[in-house]
């Protein structure tokens, strides 16, 4: 018996233009709104974070409400923790640097005569020396008026300010629901999307899980370990170079964590405080076992714990990972910049499963998705499927079928007779 062959991703039905329709007007709506969803992307991957905690304790007969309750706790208990073991040496410390900056500037300045003394001892040609004279005078006469609002925008009003903060503290609470009616939830996700096109939704939502996933658990933990990293490093450079390492490693370290967050720009911007230190101190071996220091951790997370933690979830190019940060910092800001890495991942990866899904002959949602997800879909992708199979069907038009084609050859991939109205394609694994 020959099986019928797999349906390609066809015109939409009058309930899935329907369902675009309001997808189209709700991506208008945040649109106009964009100042206000950096809370709420902050929010979703808190949510994302604690999710299998609390389904975990679900799990086990604690109500979800709870489970909320008990892992916010823990939340607030570590981040109290970090900030009685970080927050007094992260003080003296910055307190320290402000009021030994006057100094710091008077050693640049010596530095910056010894260079210029450097500068007119060598023989350069008329022209070039003329060129560089002024491009230097140039930066000079500009060095006084750099608006620092193109660095960090600010509001205009103080009503703007205000909203900020406002979402801000709302968030918690707005996550709070989403985790204690999680499954409630999903299973209205799984009634509002044509039957039609379900498996695909699930599929589509299993990419961007997965993506995202591994990269807020391998953000997190890539922070930790290159600011400890950073931190020993500048421990080690105090003992064997100068004191100054020491005096302010743990502010350096805390940068270096935060700025991991931005691929290849962060780390470059991180060792630049580490630099000027070094150059007060009036040692180029100094300046060397700086630069040494932040080379061999960025390589040896790069090339070893990167492939580990990440895996292949973000497998950019580099000149697309620049090319990303830089559109995503224009569009959004410094979260753009951080988000960009796994949206551009996430459309890539959704880009790869529509084309096989329309494909001649095309793929299966089973077959597309285990091309691009060989571990399977991760637990929320899951449990939204297991709501979508359990809800009761909705009367809707019937699922359109494809033409009569000629059987493909024996070995063609093919699938189940029918249309793929499956709930959710089966699981071969867990991502996390």
């Amino acid at each position: 018996m020959t099986a019928s062959p797999v349906r390609r991703v066809g015109a939409p039905t009058p309930r899935a233009a329907l369902a675009i329709s309001g997808a189209a007007l709700i991506g208008l709506i945040l649109l106009l709104g964009a100042d206000a969803i950096p809370p709420f992307v902050v929010g979703l991957l808190l949510v994302y974070l604690l999710d299998p905690g609390v389904t975990w304790l679900a799990r086990r007969g604690v109500p979800r409400w709870l489970g909320v309750l008990i892992f916010y706790a823990i939340v607030v208990a570590i981040i109290v923790a970090t900030v009685a073991l970080l927050l007094q040496p992260l003080a003296h410390q910055l307190a320290a640097f402000i009021v030994a900056l006057p100094g710091y500037g008077q050693k640049l300045q010596e530095l910056a005569q010894q260079l210029n003394q450097l500068y007119e001892q060598l023989n350069l040609p008329p022209a070039l020396r003329d060129l560089i004279d002024r491009a230097v005078a140039n930066l000079v006469a500009n060095g006084g008026k750099v608006d620092l609002g193109g660095l960090l925008p600010i509001a205009g009003s103080l009503a703007a300010q205000v909203a900020r903060l406002v979402a801000y503290v709302v968030v918690p609470v707005w996550a709070f629901f989403l985790l204690k009616d999680r499954d409630r939830l999903l299973e209205s996700l799984g009634r509002s999307v044509p039957e039609a096109w379900r498996a695909d939704t699930w599929a589509i939502l299993a990419i961007i899980e997965r993506t995202f996933g591994r990269w807020v658990r391998g953000q997190l933990l890539l922070g930790v370990v290159v600011g400890v990293a950073t931190f020993v490093g500048l421990l080690i450079l105090g003992a064997l170079i100068d004191p100054v390492f020491t005096s302010f490693a743990v502010f350096l370290a805390v940068i270096a964590g935060v700025l991991e967050l931005v691929p290849i720009i962060g780390p470059i911007i991180s060792m630049v405080p580490t630099l000027l230190l070094a150059l007060t101190t009036g040692r180029w071996e100094a300046l060397l076992a700086v630069v040494l220091l932040y080379l061999i951790v960025q390589q040896t997370e790069n090339n070893f714990l990167v492939p580990v933690i990440q895996g292949d979830a973000i497998d950019l190019h580099p000149s697309i990972i620049i090319f990303a940060l830089i559109m995503g910092g224009a569009i959004a800001g410094l979260l753009g910049a951080i988000l960009a890495l796994p949206i551009t991942a996430a459309g890539r990866d959704i880009y790869r499963y529509l084309f096989r899904r329309t494909d001649t002959p095309p793929l299966s949602p089973e077959e597309a998705s285990a091309s691009l997800l060989p571990r399977g879909h991760g637990p929320m992708v899951r449990a939204a499927a297991q709501a979508a199979a359990s809800a009761p069907a909705t009367p809707g038009p019937e699922p359109m079928t494809a033409a009569p084609r000629t059987p493909e050859p024996p070995s063609t991939a093919t699938a189940s007779p029918g249309t793929s109205t499956t709930a959710a394609p089966p699981s071969a694994g867990d991502t996390r």
